[in-house]
């Protein structure tokens, strides 16, 4: 299993960004991105999906075993950044009818 701590420094770090700033962009709390290093603590979805947007990458890119990048399409970025805006009820939402389709 990848260690997802280290992707997400790796990440950080190509861009030269500090925890605080990986915090800002984020919108998650500093104290948060802290402790998952001081506990070593895997990170909940909904934390790596925030990180992921931060980043401008995918979780299935973070995940990847390979530093292999995944192309996406026009329409797929724009689902995605539709999808980021959604909270978690209208994300729930749209998957039962995606599931439904």
């Amino acid at each position: 299993m990848k260690d997802i701590l280290s992707a997400i420094t790796k990440y950080r770090e190509q861009r030269g960004w500090t925890e605080y700033q990986l915090a800002e962009q984020s919108g998650l709390p500093q104290s948060t991105i802290s402790s998952w290093y001081r506990k070593n603590m895997i990170p909940t979805v909904p934390s790596l999906e925030k990180i992921c947007t931060a980043f401008g990458i995918t979780l299935s890119q973070l995940f990847a075993e390979e530093d292999t990048l995944v192309s996406l399409t026009e329409t797929q970025k724009k689902l995605l950044t539709y999808w980021a805006r959604l909270n978690t009820e209208q994300q729930e939402a749209v998957l039962s009818l995606i599931e439904k389709i």
